[in-house]
C-alpha cells in the first residue's frame, strides 16, 4: 500500500486527555449522578498537568457530560434533548445576530416544523394534553398587559403541542426556536393589540385539535405563523435577503 503523503497532525494535550476523560462516561465506568475524579487524582493517572485537565474538563461541561460547580466536584450529567440544544444556543444567537437573513431563514424553517407538530397534535393529542393545552392559553389571556408573562405562555402553548408527539427531540427543538425567536419579538405585540388575534388564533388552533381535525388544525396554525412573522424583528430593522414568499401569503406579510 502506497505511503499517504498526508502530513501527521499532532494534536493537543488536552485533546488527548478529553478522550480519556470522556472514555470514563461512554464506557459506563461513571454514571450520571456520580462524582467526577477529583483534578489531582486525574493528574496523577494521567501523568499530565492541571490546565490540560481543566481544559478537558471544560470540553466535556460543554458538550453536556459534565456539570461543574464552583466549590463542589464534578458531577457526570445525564445528556437529555434540552441539553444538546443548549449547547448551540450561543451559537445561533451570533448567527442571528449578525445576519438578517438567517431571522428569515429560523422563521421559514419554524412554519415548516410546527405544521408538522400541530397535524400530530390533532391527531394524537388526549384528555391531559388538552387540558395543559387549555392551561397554557389560560394563563396567556390572564397576562394581557404583562409583555414577558404573556410571550412566556405563549412559546409554553406551542411547545406543549410540540409535546404531544411523545418525542423530547421535538419537544427540545421547539423551546430552543422559540428561546432563539424571543428576543427579536417586538413591542408591537402589546402596543397594537395584537395580543387578542394571538389569543383568538390559539383559541382556533386549540379548538381543531380537540376536534381532532388536522387538516383544519394545521390551516389554522399556518394563519397564526403567517400573521405573527411580521412581529420577529432583526435589530436591523429587517432582512436585506428574505426568504421567499410563500404560496397564497399575504405579500405585506414577512
Amino acid at each position: 500500500m502506497p505511503l499517504s503523503s498526508e502530513p501527521i497532525v499532532r494534536r493537543k494535550l488536552s485533546d488527548e486527555v478529553f478522550d480519556r476523560l470522556k472514555a470514563l462516561i461512554t464506557t459506563g465506568e461513571l454514571s450520571p449522578g456520580d462524582p467526577f475524579p477529583s483534578e489531582r487524582e486525574l493528574m496523577d493517572r494521567l501523568g499530565v498537568g492541571r490546565p490540560a485537565i481543566r481544559e478537558a474538563m471544560q470540553q466535556l461541561s460543554t458538550i453536556g457530560l459534565l456539570t461543574i460547580s464552583h466549590g463542589e466536584r464534578a458531577r457526570v450529567r445525564q445528556p437529555t434533548a434540552r441539553s444538546i440544544f443548549q449547547q448551540v444556543d450561543d451559537a445561533a444567537n451570533v448567527l442571528l445576530s449578525s445576519s438578517p437573513a438567517s431571522l428569515e431563514h429560523l422563521k421559514e424553517a419554524r412554519r415548516f416544523f410546527e405544521l408538522g407538530m400541530v397535524r400530530q397534535a390533532a391527531e394524537k393529542a388526549d384528555a391531559k394534553a388538552i387540558a395543559a393545552l387549555q392551561e397554557a392559553l389560560a394563563r396567556q389571556r390572564a397576562s394581557l398587559g404583562n409583555a414577558d408573562a404573556f410571550i412566556t405562555a405563549d412559546m409554553q402553548f406551542h411547545t406543549r403541542i410540540a409535546a404531544i408527539s411523545g418525542n423530547p427531540l421535538f419537544e427540545a427543538m421547539s423551546e430552543a426556536t422559540l428561546g432563539w425567536l424571543k428576543q427579536y419579538y417586538t413591542d408591537l405585540l402589546i402596543w397594537t393589540g395584537k395580543e387578542n388575534i394571538t389569543l383568538s388564533e390559539h383559541e382556533e388552533i386549540l379548538g381543531r385539535i380537540i376536534a381532532h381535525d388536522p387538516e383544519g388544525a394545521e390551516k389554522a396554525m399556518a394563519k397564526h405563523l403567517d400573521r405573527s412573522a411580521s412581529l420577529y424583528v432583526h435589530q436591523g430593522g429587517g432582512s436585506s435577503d428574505p426568504a421567499p414568499q410563500r404560496a397564497g401569503a399575504d405579500k405585506s406579510r414577512v
